[in-house]
């Protein structure tokens, strides 16, 4: 779990190793900014070992955009943004676009008769899934199937990929240099005028998603069952992939009407590292991403998290072995203490000298794997600061329970050792070091800074925050936050 919730993740698409001096004042250097007229915002960081670059954009927009009776919309979009253009992946769009809309109607004619009063007439259902297959079966004929993907693997391109979180969406991959302009071509067409051909196909890959991730998956149902119980009103608190329920009812209108809103120049982020030519990147950008007209950029979300006020404790019984899940409310990314829990995190669980590994697996074997990790399940709001483990062979969750409450005790009574937070401090700086080893980290780390921070450079202030952390500071929070009413507590038991 604690990989999928931590924010400097690396994805070694382009292991290009740099420079052990990088720093900010050398990255400024070799580093171009600029904004387009419409509000795209570009980020060009030189480096110039191999002839190659990783190209990342980062749309500020995750499922905390969802909306009641569309959940999932923002993952949907995220597939969908794979399907081409009207000038890609289709054999005569003129002609789709007919089969498209005939789509649309038919699956809203058995939307309709589904959901009449007593379920509807099985008879029509039946004639009308007929004919939604037929319409389906019918725009397919005009489709030329990832033809996207496929024009990056011509050019030598590696990595294509992309992820939905609950506050971000991001697609990215590497290009040989020379391949820059194809880069430009794709991603400006996905943006400008997507198609959302095989919505309802889809729609169905994802509804697999979600039996196999989280309907299916004791753990998938604890972490979704714990967010619903820690959150009450924040989009946090419901799932990135969305409910069954909305995920066979929303419409190709619902994406678009999304695309519409969320996907505006002026809310999109993108980074180019590696062997570019700044000057070259800029010229790209203005033919290719400049003719996407500017909108505006949506309303910042309004819903707050109230103060939790009462300990909240949920018990999931399945076919599955013991695990213990704990959420505590925390702060933002943005707020001064933000360093202060990210440095409790590397205290806690960072490497088998950690507390919590050395003590409740080395020493007293109550856990096989323990945690304590900080921007559950985001970092943009106020997330969780949460804590698992997974009970060893004759243990209970409330072993495992009991086990970490005696370290959190720990923190609040005892201040931590000067040695220890030093190497809390040398493993952040090892982090930075790590995180700049592949030019695809290296755009995903400055991406992320700039759009929730406001600059790229905070990746590297961040160092400094981290290196004035205090013994008391960690000691205040941890009194400050770890206390019986601002925590969510879930078990997942193997049923008798």
């Amino acid at each position: 779990m604690r990989p999928l919730y931590t924010f400097a993740f690396t994805l070694c698409l382009t292991a290009l190793v740099a420079p052990a001096q990088d720093n900010l004042a050398a990255v400024e250097k070799r580093l171009t900014e600029f904004t387009l007229s419409n509000g795209w915002k570009f980020i060009v960081l030189e480096r110039h070992q191999a002839p190659v670059a990783a190209f990342y954009t980062y749309a500020d927009v995750g499922s905390d955009r969802d909306v009641r009776g569309i959940t999932g919309m923002a993952h949907m979009f995220e597939h969908m943004a794979f399907k081409g253009s009207k000038r890609i992946g289709t054999k005569n769009y003129a002609e789709e676009v007919k089969a498209l809309a005939r789509v649309d109607e038919a699956f809203k004619a058995l939307q309709a008769e589904k959901t009449k009063m007593g379920g509807g007439d099985k008879a029509t259902i039946a004639k009308l899934e007929d004919a939604f297959q037929t319409a389906q079966e019918a725009a397919g004929k005009f489709i030329i199937p990832n033809e996207f993907g496929r024009a990056i693997e011509e050019a030598g391109g590696r990595g294509l990929n992309a992820s939905t979180s609950w506050d971000r969406t991001d697609y990215f991959f590497s290009l040989p240099s020379n391949s820059a302009e194809l880069w430009f071509w794709l991603e400006s067409e996905r943006f400008f005028e997507p198609v959302l051909r095989e919505f309802y196909k889809e729609a169905g890959v994802v509804r697999e998603e979600r039996r196999m991730r989280t309907d299916s998956n004791p753990i998938g149902r604890l972490v979704e069952e714990t967010l619903h119980a820690a959150y009450l009103a924040h989009p946090y608190g419901q799932p990135t992939v969305g409910y069954m329920s909305d995920l066979s009812a929303f419409t190709r209108d619902d994406a678009e009407q999304f695309f519409k809103t969320y996907y505006g120049p002026s809310n999109l982020t993108s980074v180019v590292v590696g062997d570019v030519d700044p000057k070259q990147i800029r010229a790209l950008a203005e033919k290719y991403m400049a003719r996407i007209p500017s909108r505006p950029k949506p309303e910042p979300l309004r819903t707050i998290e109230p103060p939790q006020q009462v300990e909240r404790r949920i018990i999931l019984r399945a076919k599955a072995q013991r695990l213990f899940l704990e959420g505590f409310h925390q702060v933002g990314i943005n707020h001064p203490d933000y360093a202060i829990y990210d440095a409790l995190s590397s205290l806690l669980s960072d490497g088998r000298s950690s507390r919590l590994y050395d003590t409740l697996v080395n020493k007293k074997k109550v856990c096989v794997q323990v945690a304590g990790f900080t921007g559950f399940p985001g970092i943009k709001y106020p997330g969780l600061f949460a804590f698992y483990g997974l009970p060893a062979p004759g243990k209970t969750n409330q072993d495992v329970e009991k086990e970490i409450q005696v370290e959190i005790d720990r923190l609040k009574t005892e201040l931590v050792k000067p040695e220890e937070l030093e190497g809390v401090k040398n493993r952040a700086k090892a982090g930075i070091t790590t995180l700049m080893a592949s030019n695809t980290s290296m755009a995903s780390a400055m991406a992320q800074y700039q759009v929730l921070t406001g600059d790229w450079r905070n990746l590297f202030r961040y160092l400094d925050k981290i290196s004035a952390v205090t013994p008391q500071d960690i000691q205040r929070v941890a009194k400050d936050i770890f206390v019986d009413k601002n925590k969510t507590v879930a078990y997942l038991e193997p049923e008798q």
